[in-house]
């Protein structure tokens, strides 16, 4: 019998997965607070797209404004609840679901930053698995329309990493990653939180950037000074991230150390990494934007606080310095309340 899946947040990841999920015949129920794009996937279904013409597909799913959550009351219990909202969402995105999960139903946090642990403060350890996903990279651009903006992984670079908190192999997370394969690639991992902040140093070297500036993603990677600027955040997060005790994971082809070397000013990890970005800039759309810059664009809150924002507390708390990444989350803090425009300028002289 088919699992009961059901996805709270249906936007650029949580929609796109959820229609590929269902497309693939499985038995999915998205919940959404944007009553405009709820309307249109009941009426005309997720338009989902790519790179290519081969991702184009109209999928009918079915969906449910966050106000009319009580129907499930008349539906089976969900087996697997994803949450997928921001980070500041996480907590009431959680209680939301909860009653409505099955005996040995369980939540997946498929979101950025770190949050199984809000997860596992209202459901339990027990009832908590993570899920990375590297390199997904989409927009929701209008009402039921997603687009993906980065190449499929496929066999060259695994999209989904499914773990448990305790880091051992359990058939819960090889379900998951199973269903996440109609998707794309997926793996289970015996390294979450390895995975966790490894995603959180690319987020960190991005996210913000973006936000503050207003750049597209090849505008900020094939840019000399805001390219440097990237690499020196993302060092600063790595350093965090080694002092924390993480096995760091390799992010978009970088290794850890060369990274953290590259931002300390050693010259051939930089060359390194800078034509990593530069071959990275060369199979990205020209419209990409990282999910904080789209927030910005659309007047929406961001997740700073949970991004850089997060390195710069962490970094604090065990006397490592992430002076960059405070002096950024508080730029783009600016930014979201409307203090300064998104431009380059602001981060002249960096």
């Amino acid at each position: 019998m088919k699992k009961r899946i059901v996805i709270v947040g249906a936007g650029a990841i949580g929609g796109y997965v959820g229609g590929h999920m269902a497309r693939a015949g499985q038995d999915v129920t998205l919940i959404d607070p944007w009553a405009e794009h709820v309307e249109y996937v009941r009426r005309h279904g997720l338009q989902l797209a790519g790179i290519t013409e081969a991702e184009r597909h109209s999928v009918p799913v079915n969906i449910l404004h966050v106000g009319d959550v009580q129907a499930l009351c008349k539906q089976p219990p969900a087996d697997i609840a994803f949450i997928c909202m921001k980070s500041y969402d996480t907590e009431w995105a959680t209680l939301l679901i909860r009653p409505f999960l099955a005996p040995d139903g369980f939540v997946v946090s498929l979101q950025n930053c770190i949050n199984e642990e809000r997860i596992a403060a209202l459901v339990g350890w027990g009832r908590t698995v993570g899920c990375i996903a590297s390199l997904i990279a989409s927009e929701l651009h209008a009402p039921g329309h997603i687009r993906r903006t980065v190449p499929m992984g496929g066999e060259r670079h695994t999209v989904f990493r499914v773990g448990e908190a305790h880091g051992r192999v359990s058939p819960r997370a090889e379900e998951v990653a199973e269903l996440l394969r109609a998707v794309d690639s997926a793996k289970v991992t015996t390294n979450l939180w390895g995975e966790r902040w490894s995603k959180l140093v690319v987020n960190s070297m991005r996210n913000g950037l973006s936000a503050a500036t207003g750049l597209y993603g090849n505008q900020r990677d094939l840019a000399e000074g805001p390219r440097w600027l990237s690499i020196r955040l993302g060092s600063e997060a790595v350093r965090v991230g080694q002092a924390l005790g993480f096995q760091l994971e390799r992010m978009l082809g970088m290794e850890a150390e060369t990274l953290a070397r590259a931002g300390e000013g050693n010259r051939d990890a930089l060359a390194e990494i800078v034509e990593i970005l530069l071959e990275g800039a060369r199979k990205r759309a020209d419209d990409q934007r990282p999910s904080m810059a789209q927030d910005i664009a659309k007047g929406r809150r961001t997740e700073t606080d949970f991004i850089n924002g997060c390195v710069a507390a962490r970094g604090h708390e065990i006397g490592v310095p992430a002076s960059t990444h405070a002096r950024m989350n508080e730029l783009v803090g600016r930014v979201e309340r409307g203090e300064v425009k998104p431009s380059a300028e602001l981060i002249a002289g960096w």
